[in-house]
């Protein structure tokens, strides 16, 4: 019996095509000259790369050509990475361009090179700008997109080494045109919000114009100017960006940022244990020693009878000294006290109260006229202080005549520059004031008329 070949339609042989070429043909570069470009209404790109020999179809759509950093046209000499691909509605060969740049060394790591010599000629990069990292951090900070796989991997690695690490994560987009000034703005907010004493600043792999935002020069003043030390954690580890050189330290992945910022928990928790056992060592050796020690003391421990009767005897020795030296010093006191009697009928008290009185009388006569004369002089000395304070005193300048000029700021007129004519002053007189206005000013050698 016959077998009827398996039939298709020409839709499921151009699908069938299409998963051959997507499923079989990684991400490639291409390089070549633009040509038929075009920009309709939807925003995506259409146009077809050639060369001398043969020519290819190329889409690239909205999300992507968003990122590219020139603007094509026809006869551009481009270089991009893209996927190939079949458009079933008309079975065209085509490729989907993921990335684009001009052709040759690339217009992206021209900025890069450019961007980066200039920074660090700045001194930007220099190592004496770098902080040191925390051993143990109080709060890790982390600045990056809340839902990238950047943020989970370091969770993940924090929660397994040393969960006890608080950690703040600080949302901000990680890719596109407006990333490096929020990322920017993040860490700015970070050092005002002064929680953290780290913080991690990433995101996951991808190709230069996705790490592009943190190629940026806002995001490396902003991570240069940070008072709190700062981790680069972008891509993998064969991923370089401008930030890494900025940061206090690179790691080559989030991941890696999460195990230099956390000691390992069960390293500490072996050098706890290790410590137990030895504590548990040295007071099993203390309980032994004192043990020992204990057995010594009872060995020559006596009846509390015989330290009864000795401490007895020592106490009636000491009571028979005692009442010896009581009947000593009584004595003593006795003979003390007949030698001051006999020298207290000797040497009376009223005949030295008689000399004190004299020298009293003698003393006070000598400070009522010290008083006399200091305060003679210092009369003199006010008087002569006041005449020439009389003397020098604005007011009696005034009284001869002279007259004080402020202008309308109540500022001392010293020279005709410090007025113009139209002012208002006033004259300040010895009985009052004079409010005029100035017509016109006068020199020593000329008449500045009214204005």
């Amino acid at each position: 019996m016959d077998i009827q070949p398996a039939t298709l339609t020409v839709s499921q042989l151009n699908r069938r095509a299409r998963q051959l070429l997507e499923t079989h043909l990684p991400l490639i570069w291409v390089e070549g000259e633009i040509s038929n470009f075009s920009r309709p209404g939807s925003g995506h790109w259409y146009l077809t790369l050639k060369d001398e020999q043969a020519q290819v179809r190329c889409a690239m759509f909205r999300n992507r050509n968003s990122l590219v950093r020139f603007s094509p046209g026809n006869g551009n000499h481009v270089l991009i990475r893209c996927r190939v691909s079949l458009y079933e509605g008309r079975g065209d060969f085509q490729l989907i361009i993921e990335h684009m740049e001009e052709a040759g060394h690339g217009a992206l790591q021209r900025q890069f090179d450019a961007l980066k010599l200039r920074l660090s000629q700045e001194g930007l990069f220099a190592e004496e700008h770098k902080r040191l990292l925390p051993s143990l951090p109080k709060r890790i900070g982390i600045i990056t997109s809340p839902t990238g796989a950047a943020v989970r991997d370091i969770l993940s690695v924090l929660k397994r080494r040393f969960p006890s690490i608080p950690v703040t994560i600080y949302p901000s987009i990680v890719q596109g045109s407006s990333a490096a000034s929020q990322l920017a703005n993040a860490i700015n907010f970070a050092n005002e919000d002064n929680r953290c004493d780290v913080l991690i600043v990433g995101r996951g792999g991808g190709s230069l114009e996705d790490l592009w935002a943190f190629n940026e020069e806002v995001l490396v003043r902003a991570i240069h100017a940070s008072e709190i030390p700062i981790i680069s954690a972008v891509g993998h580890e064969t991923d370089f960006t401008i930030a890494d050189f900025a940061a206090d330290y690179r790691a080559p992945t989030p991941s890696a940022a999460a195990e230099i910022l956390s000691p390992n928990g069960e390293e500490i928790k072996a050098s706890f244990q290790g410590y137990e056992q030895l504590l548990i060592a040295t007071i099993q050796r203390r309980i032994q020693t004192f043990s020992q020690q204990v057995d010594h003391l009872q060995r020559h421990l006596r009846h509390p009878g015989e330290r009864l009767q000795h401490q007895s005897q020592q106490l009636s020795n000491l009571k028979n000294k005692l009442q010896y030296l009581i009947t000593s010093h009584i004595n003593s006191y006795k003979n003390r006290l007949y030698e001051l009697q006999t020298r207290q009928a000797q040497y009376h008290p009223n005949q030295k109260l008689n000399q004190f009185e004299l020298k009293l009388e003698s003393l006070e006569k000598r400070l009522h006229q010290g008083m006399a004369k200091s305060l003679e002089k210092k009369r003199a000395c006010w008087e002569n202080s006041a005449q020439l304070l009389h003397t020098v005193s604005p007011l009696n300048t005034l009284q001869r005549g002279y007259a004080i000029v402020m202008d309308k700021k109540q500022q001392i007129v010293r020279s005709v520059l410090d007025v113009t004519a139209g002012d208002k002053i006033s004259t300040q007189l010895i009985d009052g004031s004079i409010h005029c206005s100035v017509d016109n000013i006068s020199t020593v050698n000329q008449i500045i008329p009214e204005e």
